[in-house]
């Protein structure tokens, strides 16, 4: 899901909805009552919500599903979303939610404050297995919530022919700001530009953590919007784009990253994982690789995004659900996934075989160890929202000031 997932986050609309979505909806559960050990047991049967990229997608989870329903004897049946948000609002408010689904990072602290969700992550049999920065990222408030389904990383994406036409080989990848800023500038043409990125934080964010920031800390529990990394990073892309060798992909005709690379409007761009279901079903005539972001002043960095699988605390069948969820997190299950629709696995014990399966990517698995999470406090999509719309004529604004702003938006949510 997660090319669906990043191509909405683009526009924010997803993270906002959801994001409004959760104020009224509690479950009729007690805090207490969501995160108890004694899991519901009944015959009834399970429900699976999921929101989609595509076919691949929701025939890969429905025959997984009906084969986890077939060898366990409960029923279970897959539901796909045509808004997730509205449809989990919907369930909840009704008190009769899907049993288990998808759920986002901006949505977690909502539900979870509203005893909507059943926080069993520490009884899953493989929770060791799990990425540790994926776990923080579905924890709130001391509980582990729900299972991390899988993720995904930016990274910098190259159309190979347009680098050997600037006469550039494997020795010039960029491992810094200032070789990436002169690649960029080697890279554009009359008929290109060298790097096309999308505006909005969950793309620019990457250069934050490169500078050592980020917009929350990694609880999501205080604001640093406005620190001197976040000001460094955006310094930095108005250099960029003052170069000649960078543009917002708004500004070329394209609405992300992959349609900028799949068009030949740039010859390299950042984006996530999900471009390579994007680039094979769309631009299958594109050759690209894939290489890690160049380190900033602080080191490597890029932003992470990840899903859950969330289980309601109303399900009347939680025991199944767990089981159901410990099945679909497996890792035969989730390199299946991945061979059917591109995300890469949540545990660590997944890694060797996706390396192996995915060589040519492999930059994006790489930077599971460093990569940052996106805020994921109560009402963050709010305000990144806000920021983004700033963020799209960052050429001709103060990065300090469209920071100041949101620090004190991320403030008012941290209090």
């Amino acid at each position: 899901m997660q090319r669906s997932i990043q191509r909405t986050l683009v526009g924010g609309a997803a993270a906002l909805a959801v994001s409004l979505a959760l104020t009224g909806c509690g479950s009729g559960f007690s805090q207490s009552s969501a995160t108890s050990s004694a899991l519901t047991s009944s015959d009834a049967p399970l429900t699976v919500l999921i929101g989609s990229s595509g076919n691949a997608e929701t025939a890969a989870v429905k025959d997984a599903v009906a084969a986890w329903s077939d060898s366990s004897g409960t029923g279970a049946s897959v539901v796909t979303a045509s808004n997730i948000g509205q449809q989990l609002s919907q369930g909840f408010a009704a008190k009769k939610p899907a049993d288990v689904f998808y759920l986002s990072t901006a949505a977690l602290a909502g539900y979870a404050s509203n005893g909507s969700l059943l926080a069993y992550g520490d009884q899953l049999a493989n929770r060791d297995d799990f990425y540790p920065a994926l776990v923080k990222t579905f924890t709130y408030d001391g509980k582990f919530y729900c299972a991390p389904k899988d993720f995904s990383t930016l990274q910098l994406v190259i159309n190979t022919e347009m680098w050997k036409q600037a006469g550039l080989s494997d020795a010039d990848l960029p491992t810094t700001w200032e070789q990436l800023k002169v690649v960029s500038k080697k890279l554009t043409t009359a008929e290109h530009i060298g790097l096309g990125v999308s505006s909005e934080y969950e793309r620019l964010g990457s250069f934050m953590t490169q500078a050592g920031g980020n917009l929350m800390n990694e609880e999501s529990t205080e604001a640093t919007a406005d620190s001197d990394a976040n000001v460094r990073a955006l310094d930095y892309v108005k250099e960029l784009q003052a170069s000649g060798g960078f543009k917002f992909t708004k500004d070329l005709g394209a609405g992300w990253g992959g349609e900028a690379l799949g068009k030949g409007l740039a010859a390299m761009t950042i984006e996530g994982n999900w471009i390579t279901g994007a680039m094979k079903a769309d631009y299958p005539n594109v050759s690209y690789k894939v290489a890690e972001l160049p380190a900033g002043p602080e080191g490597k960095g890029t932003l992470q995004f990840t899903n859950c699988w969330g289980i309601a605390a109303d399900s009347p069948n939680q025991a199944a659900a767990l089981k159901l969820v410990e099945q679909l997190t497996s890792k035969p299950q989730q390199l299946a996934f991945s061979q059917a629709f591109g995300p890469m696995p949540s545990i660590k014990s997944a890694a060797a075989d996706w390396t192996s399966e995915n060589p040519s990517i492999v930059p994006f698995l790489a930077a599971a160890d460093y990569a940052k999470g996106v805020p994921a406090a109560k009402g963050s999509a709010d305000v990144v929202t806000e920021l983004n719309s700033k963020l799209e004529s960052l050429a001709g604004n103060d990065p300090k000031t469209i920071l100041h702003a949101a620090q004190k938006n991320f403030e008012a949510l941290a209090k």
